[in-house]
């Protein structure tokens, strides 16, 4: 047996019961199905009643409509003349409402039975269309009224089940309907007083309804059909990654709904859960979806979910005479008590110095005015000082039965919150551990929740990445993450979420994650970049960690680095232009990234993929000296003298270096030796030296006069000069040597960058092709240096070395 309830979204209409046959009927064995009204019905049947007794002639026009509702329905249904029986059935319903609401209007009052009365009638005009319908597609269905069966003692929000009475008539009702129907259409919310009073079991009635008949008829298992999926980890409008949990225990789920996640509420689990029959949550708009079981135990996750209780006061009271105050926290709930204060959560140091209480932010002023009598000659003789309200808060918990006895959990969620700048005012847990409630700040809520939610449901690796520069290298790094963010999930927990494109002109913002098939489309008809939009958006409360891998060389955007680093925001770049920067903003980019959470990663703005700057920094931390670093620092100009073997102009080299892409746009940018000079600079500063790239001997390859001018112009004024090159080229050739572009630092602080002539048997003289060589002679390397070599050119190559920057990144925060 199992027992289905269907809501009144499931029920909103004729094809929602259409819908909710075709799951009946579908699924296997016997089964009873408890029905709610039709959506909205209950409200209008409340407001007709309170119209009626108010002597407001509406509640005739109002009753009118909700009449044509139902009839429309089940002629949709059935057709007119098939309709026919229903029809009539639920308008002497309908009838005795005028009566009753007659009676009303002349007393101008309505009782809480003439309510409880009017207000049942939704779920049996549901129970008898549906029964109807299940009839009409020849199943052998009938209806019980709830109201001939559940006898019920109203005490309370909850009213207390008559169980031998209603086991009593139940099984009366079932000697004469025998066999049992199946399906069994059960009316849910209502019921009756042994004194046969209409009553509703009140707030969540139907669920309540349908956990009695579960345990009455020894149900297997109670499917709860709503419009939503099951149980989410957190309120899926607020926090975008919230996951459906397959199951959870009843004690898990009772926390949750306390705390106001959408869920049964705990009170109409009770027959469930003393008879562990288990409940299932199921969405009737995706039958064939899982759902959320709730049964004695739930999975082993360790955090099952976050909920929230919007528009709360937290109350403080405090003092140094607290500790002497007899009885203080007796009187402090009695006084609650007595004035009908529903207490959220206590919060008290050990001390005995405070004690801080949450209450519904309505109750704010009244709690306040009803514990400065209570506490009237303490505030007097000044053994309580305040007693503060801070109405505009919200309670935030963090609900699992796997916390228990877990070490770290409250650090992470404590840390998450902290990271996102989110501060607590109060803390609660209670001895279970499956529960830790913190109070904050009401507009920091959402935040909160999105944070705590990231910080213990993602992957500490899971980054929101935003790519700023789509050139040869920005391009490529994307095809390469394409080809690889799935496996780094799957494989290492690694989560890159890359959410923003950008150039210098359009920007691309997704939601969940950029489609890397098709970057290249969706950016071309993207928004016009605006790069604070473009920030906001990536650093977000959702994920964890925000970065931002600058592709660009633009100096504009690496001024911006402090700031972002000081915001949180990790950075990935190849731009030179921050770490070669006047020494001044060096330094504060330094300490923006020692002082804060964020990270600043640039191994590729000197050795594209070679680990260069990986090497120095281990040799310096191990203790070692380093004397002297030089070496060929560009892939361009590696394989420009690589190729020029004296065959053919230097000129024509350079251009065919241009057509394979070696260099870059305006082969200047190369020539000029000023990107070696940069890297020479990072050198330095690496080395602990105050380096300014003023201080570089700098000596390019631009003739003077060739300065200006348009890219064309300028290679083929570059043939003028040839001869000088190829003078060069003989003169070392005569010697034994070979021409390389050498930049160098020593410890001294004396850098220079200039075309050199050096012996065959140098390290430098033997490289191949782009590649780059650097050379270091410390203490422990000498007489012979440590050499790095490798490609240094290609878009490849670099957006290679971003990656590892990337990975590398990951690790620290898998480790933080």
């Amino acid at each position: 047996m199992i027992v289905h309830k269907f809501g009144g979204s499931s029920l909103a209409d004729a094809a929602g019961f259409e819908r909710v046959g075709d799951i009946v009927l579908g699924a296997g064995g016997p089964k009873a199905v408890v029905v709610s009204a039709m959506h909205g019905v209950t409200n209008a049947l409340v407001a007709i009643v309170e119209a009626a007794a108010a002597r407001d002639e509406a509640y005739r026009e109002r009753l009118r409509a909700l009449r044509l509702r139902h009839r429309e329905a089940a002629e949709t249904l059935f057709g007119p003349g098939g309709a026919a029986p229903i029809v009539r059935a639920i308008e002497g319903d309908f009838g005795d409402l005028e009566d009753v609401l007659r009676a009303a209007w002349i007393l101008r009052d309505a009782s809480p039975g003439t309510f409880d009365m009017v207000t049942g009638y939704g779920e049996i005009w549901s129970a008898r269309l549906f029964a109807a319908l299940l009839q009409a597609r020849g199943a052998a269905a009938d209806w019980l009224n709830a109201r001939d069966v559940l006898v019920v003692q109203p005490t309370g929000a909850v009213p207390e089940v008559d169980w031998a009475e209603t086991r009593r008539r139940l099984g009366i009702w079932e000697e004469t309907h025998a066999p049992r129907p199946d399906p069994l259409v059960i009316t849910g919310f209502v019921a009756e007083t042994a004194d046969g009073v209409p009553a509703t079991l009140g707030r969540n009635g139907s669920d309540y309804s349908a956990s009695i008949f579960g345990a009455l008829l020894e149900a297997e298992e109670i499917h709860i059909w709503s419009d939503v999926d099951g149980v989410m980890s957190a309120d899926p409008r607020f926090v975008p990654d919230a996951v459906l949990l397959d199951s959870i225990s009843y004690h898990e789920a009772s926390e949750l709904a306390y705390f106001g996640a959408k869920i049964l509420h705990p009170a109409t689990m009770g027959p469930a859960v003393e008879r562990s029959i288990p409940v299932r949550i199921r969405n009737t708009f995706d039958p064939e979806g899982p759902g959320t079981r709730i049964h004695v135990s739930g999975s082993r996750q360790m955090v099952k979910g976050l909920s929230t209780v919007e528009a709360v006061a937290l109350v403080n009271v405090e003092g140094t005479g607290l500790a002497a105050v007899p009885d203080m926290t007796d009187r402090l709930f009695t006084a609650l008590r007595e004035a009908g204060i529903i207490t959220l959560m206590v919060s008290q140091g050990s001390s005995q110095h405070s004690i801080c209480i949450v209450v519904p932010q309505a109750d704010a002023a009244r709690t306040k005015a009803v514990l400065e009598r209570c506490f009237y000659a303490e505030r007097h003789q000044g053994q309580i000082q305040t007693i503060e309200v801070d109405g505009n808060c919200t309670l935030l918990a963090l609900v699992g039965d796997g916390m228990a006895g877990l070490p770290g959990v409250a650090a992470r969620f404590f840390g998450a919150l902290g990271r996102a700048g989110v501060n607590i005012r109060a803390i609660a847990q209670g001895s279970s551990e499956r529960n830790i409630s913190v109070v904050v700040e009401r507009p920091d809520s959402v935040r909160a929740l999105r944070a705590a939610h990231s910080g213990l449901y993602l992957s500490p690796q899971s980054l929101s990445i935003g790519v700023i520069g789509t050139g040869t290298v920005g391009s490529t790094l994307l095809d390469q993450l394409q080809a690889r963010v799935d496996p780094l999930r799957e494989e290492l927990g690694m989560d890159l979420r890359v959410r923003a494109i950008a150039t210098s002109r359009k920007m691309h913002l997704a939601d969940r994650r950029v489609d890397l098939g098709a970057w290249r489309e969706t950016l071309a008809e993207g928004q016009d970049f605006d790069l604070d939009a473009f920030l906001a958006h990536v650093q977000t409360d959702s994920l964890p960690h925000a970065l931002i891998i600058d592709c660009t060389a633009s100096d504009d955007l690496a001024r911006r680095y402090v700031e972002w680093l000081d915001r949180g925001i990790h950075v990935v770049t190849p731009n030179k232009k921050a770490g070669s920067a006047d020494y001044a903003f060096y330094e504060a980019l330094r300490q923006a990234s020692r002082k804060g959470s964020a990270h600043f990663l640039y191994e590729t703005t000197v050795g594209a993929g070679l680990p260069i700057l990986q090497t120095l920094r281990d040799l310096i931390q191990t203790g070692d000296q380093v004397a002297r670093i030089e070496g060929v620092l560009s892939g361009t100009l590696s394989y420009l003298f690589n190729s020029f073997d004296g065959s053919r102009r230097f000129s024509e080299v350079v251009a065919e270096a241009r057509q394979k892409g070696f260099t870059e746009p305006d082969p200047r940018d190369d020539l000029s030796g000023l990107d070696v000079a940069r890297k020479v600079v990072i050198l330095a500063r690496e080395m602990g030296l105050r380096t300014e790239l003023a201080d570089i001997d700098l000596q390019g390859l631009i003739p003077p006069g060739l300065e200006e001018g348009s890219v064309d112009d300028f290679l083929e004024r570059l043939r003028d000069h040839d001869e000088a090159i190829a003078t060069l080229f003989e003169e070392a050739k005569g010697r034994g040597e070979h021409l390389r572009f050498v930049g160098s630092i020593d410890s001294s602080g004396k850098a220079t960058v200039r075309l050199e002539s050096l012996p065959g048997s140098h390290a430098l003289s033997r490289l191949r092709s782009t590649d780059n060589l650097v050379q270091f002679a410390t203490e422990r390397y000498t007489p012979n240096p440590l050499i790095v070599q490798g490609p240094g050119a290609g878009p490849e190559v670099t957006a290679g070395g971003i990656f590892s920057d990337i990975l590398r990144l990951g690790a620290y925060l898998a480790g933080a």
